[in-house]
């Protein structure tokens, strides 16, 4: 496998942004509303970070975003010690 950048996005955002999800159900199991004045919307509303269901979609992106990065490196270290083998 020559770029694993594929692998590692799919795999990456598919597991941080399903573990920002539970950060979301977690956060809204212990906190309620907090002090979030709106649960958010459709559209364009859903992604505003000072409603709660913006915070939980940004919430997601970013643990996807993360995992990718973690996954992209241990992907790469892991084809330069199979490379260092033959």
């Amino acid at each position: 496998m020559k770029s694993p950048i594929m692998l590692s996005l799919i795999a990456g955002m598919l597991t941080g942004m399903g573990n920002g999800s539970v950060f979301g159900a977690t956060l809204m199991c212990f906190l309620g509303r907090g002090k979030f004045d709106d649960w958010g919307g459709w559209g364009s509303q859903a992604y505003d970070p000072t409603t709660f269901t913006g915070f939980i979609d940004w919430s997601m992106i970013i643990f996807g975003v993360a995992f990718f990065v973690i996954v992209h490196v241990a992907v790469n270290r892991h084809l330069q010690l199979e490379e260092a083998k033959t």
